[in-house]
């Protein structure tokens, strides 16, 4: 809903607040007063074109002259969700939005307190309003636009019909996509097979493990330099034993620690160093005998050794554009499996997608033949409530359809509407967007609206004129089905009519005095003075003052009557 409006520099008005309350507010106003500005700024909040061309002109620096509308609506909790997404905010449900238009560079925009392209006022706020114009009218002409508003009519059931009938859409388009992927690159296909294969059949013989390769690095390292290490291990023992001519530091060590126990005899606190001494003596002791066990194992092996550098090689070639090392060729094996699992399977096979395929068109002509009897029967319904509504609307002889045209399956349905209009019985019922006058689509919309906007919405009707070219009982009933309409909706009518602004909750009156605009609320007296006026050219007039009170239902006060 719409909750306020502030407009600054547009057009002819140089500033002015607007509030708007629920159900049903009218604008009206003399010619060139404003009422189009008004129109103009929410369209701008709706992300319209702005036009530099509509920025007032006043004082000596036109060239920082700039135009501004703000708005405040209220929003539900899932446009708040959507604008907090989005960075905005909300304040207590109310959401501001701001469009700057300056006489010379690009408007700007903002949406919850956050800069913002056009586009996503026109998404978010285009959401909350529906404004209805002769551009509006033309809209109505479109198969799609009378499409949205027949599937618009249905009720839960066919809402239900229209889901399932888009899901069975987009699996066949998925399908179809994917057979016509696998049937343009079979060739290509069956060489990524090919080399997955051969690639995994080498990871499968070698079979690698982490840390294999530091392993084989080591043992490679040892097995190609065994004589120097029988020479430099032999040379370290040989320091440890001695010979038949040199004590070795084993033997040195043992009578170093046979004198520290002599010596522990004359002092017992030499004995403590004594048992670590004993202690080391054993553990170099372990050292000599583990040396001795490893040169008795080095010895040349040039098999393995040739062994290991072919299986490095090989590993080597299978890490070769596939990984840096084992631990990425590890990671590779896992994906490159499920890469051919995928290739190889019944998803990637030609045939089995066709079978799925045929399957998927089939549950599109099931579900498309559901949607199309349930959209006849919507259309054979609301024709009959569009003719009755037309027949109240000063077109008693006029005769609303909905006829059919088939077409192959397409995202919409097998079939689209064509709503028909047949002004009197001699004329030949014609598609909306061909024979219909401006004054007669603006009574189909209007009747439309009412009929498809009697369930509780969160959107904001704006007519601009609808009642344009009508008067007397017509617009009696034009005014009627507006007030019906705002049973449901915020509904926001710029009118010429007295009648129309006489079901009004809320009346604005928009004035021009000394050149400046300005926009009031009217009540009791100066809005039967305004009714007057626009049934009459004088608000003064006794005839008329007496038939606005009549419109607005109330007693005439004495001391006019």
């Amino acid at each position: 809903m719409i909750e306020s409006l502030d407009i600054d520099n547009l057009g002819v008005i140089e500033s002015a607040h607007v509030d708007f309350g629920p159900r049903f507010t009218v604008l009206t106003g003399e010619t060139g007063a404003g009422k189009t500005m008004v129109l103009t700024s929410l369209n701008l909040l709706l992300g319209g074109r702005a036009d530099p061309q509509m920025v007032r002109r006043e004082g000596e620096d036109e060239s920082a002259a700039r135009a501004s509308v703000d708005g405040v609506f209220s929003v539900p909790p899932s446009i708040a969700q959507e604008i907090d997404e989005m960075g905005g905010a909300v304040d207590d449900g109310l959401l501001y939005v701001s469009r700057t238009v300056p006489l010379n560079g690009r408007s700007r925009a903002a949406l919850g307190g956050r800069a913002m392209p056009a586009s996503a006022l026109s998404r978010i706020v285009g959401s909350l309003v529906t404004i209805h114009g002769q551009s509006d009218q033309l809209r109505l002409r479109s198969q799609s636009a009378q499409r949205d508003a027949l599937d618009s009519y249905g009720d839960a059931q066919h809402k239900e019909l229209l889901a399932s009938y888009g899901h069975a859409w987009k699996k066949a388009v998925e399908i179809a996509n994917r057979l016509r992927e696998v049937r343009r690159s079979s060739s290509e296909r069956e060489e990524e097979i090919a080399r997955l294969s051969q690639a995994l059949e080498l990871f499968d013989a070698l079979r690698p493990h982490e840390g294999e390769e530091e392993e084989m690095v080591s043992q490679i390292q040892r097995l190609t330099n065994t004589e120097d290490l029988r020479r430099h291990v032999g040379a370290s023992l040989a320091f440890l034993e001695g010979d038949e001519d040199t004590d070795g530091v084993i033997d040195l060590i043992g009578r170093a620690l046979d004198c520290l126990r002599t010596a522990a005899r004359f002092d017992h606190s030499l004995t403590a160093i004594g048992q670590r001494f004993k202690q080391s003596a054993l553990e170099l002791s372990a050292v000599r005998d583990d040396l001795a066990h490893y040169l008795s194992t080095v010895e040349a092996d040039p098999e393995t050794l040739a062994a290991l550098h072919a299986r490095r090689a090989s590993l080597r070639q299978l890490m070769e554009g596939r990984a840096a090392d084992i631990s990425g060729l590890l990671e590779w094996e896992k994906e490159a499996r499920a890469r051919l699992q995928a290739l190889t399977g019944e998803d990637d096979d030609p045939e089995s997608l066709e079978r799925a395929l045929a399957q998927a068109q089939t549950a599109v002509l099931e579900c498309g033949n559901r949607l199309a009897a349930s959209r006849r029967q919507l259309g054979a319904e609301l024709s009959a409530k569009v003719t009755s509504e037309l027949h109240a609307l000063s077109m008693p002889d006029a005769n609303f359809t909905v006829s059919w045209e088939e077409h192959s399956p397409s995202s919409t349905g097998l079939e689209d509407p064509v709503m028909l209009l047949q002004p009197h019985p001699q004329a030949p019922p014609r598609p909306l967007g061909v024979g219909a006058s401006g004054g007669e689509l603006s009574r189909v919309m209007l009747a439309l609206e009412v009929l498809l906007g009697e369930s509780d919405s969160d959107v904001t009707f704006i007519f601009d004129e609808v009642d344009s070219g009508i008067g007397g009982k017509t617009a009696v009933e034009v005014g009627a089905r507006l007030a019906r309409l705002a049973e449901h909706h915020q509904v926001v009518v710029v009118t010429h009519l007295a009648q129309v602004a006489a079901y009004a909750d809320h009346h604005l009156l928009i004035e021009k005095n000394d050149g400046r605009t300005s926009i009031r609320v009217l009540e009791g007296e100066e809005r039967a003075g305004e009714l007057a006026r626009m049934m009459s050219g004088d608000a003064h007039s006794e005839a008329a003052r007496r038939h606005a009170y009549e419109l607005l239902g109330l007693d005439m006060p004495q001391s006019e009557a």
